[in-house]
């Protein structure tokens, strides 16, 4: 595939399957640090956040280290086809660039879990250091070639459903692979 220029600027392979390095940094993180801390902080958790409903504690609790190692591959296929998305449209298409904002999204939800709990949550290193820096980079680079849609409050409530809805369809994925062993 040969760059697309538009306004002078080049939208590379960088800008578009760099979307699906970043993620793979960070959930690297997840990867790492996610089983293990949410089954040492759970009780924690549901004393500090009374007002969670108990089925969201439940189902936090019943996720396994390999159903959770699953769901991470099952989001690695819908980030890498919105990454190649991307990139065959020289960062035009609306799949990449909605990933690319619900990424960078979902990196504030892990700063802002952070912020919750008051110390580290898993992802909450890279988030800051790669997902935001790498979206707002990214986003910029979209802008200054002219391919850019811009970005309303609708679209923000909606990159949030989508990766939220992303992260429930990877996790029923992972659980059916992995109740069916």
């Amino acid at each position: 595939m040969t760059d697309i220029r538009v306004h002078g600027e080049r939208v590379g392979p960088t800008v578009t399957l760099g979307l699906l390095a970043a993620w793979a940094l960070h959930d690297a993180e997840e990867l790492a640090t996610g089983p293990r801390w949410l089954g040492e902080n759970l009780p924690a958790l549901r004393e500090r956040f009374p007002g969670v409903p108990e089925p969201v504690w439940s189902a936090m609790a019943a996720v396994e280290p390999c159903e959770f190692a699953v769901a991470v591959g099952v989001m690695a296929g819908l980030v890498g086809s919105a990454a190649v998305a991307g990139h065959r449209t020289g960062g035009r298409s609306g799949f990449y660039q909605g990933a690319l904002d619900g990424f960078g999204l979902h990196g504030l939800v892990h700063i802002a879990q952070a912020v919750a709990v008051r110390g580290y949550t898993p992802g909450s290193v890279t988030s800051p250091l790669i997902v935001v820096p790498f979206t707002l980079w990214a986003r910029g680079r979209l802008r200054r070639a002219g391919v850019l849609k811009p970005a309303r409050a609708r679209d923000v409530a909606l990159g949030l459903a989508v990766a939220a809805g992303a992260t429930v369809i990877s996790h029923a994925v992972a659980r059916r692979v992995v109740g069916g062993r």
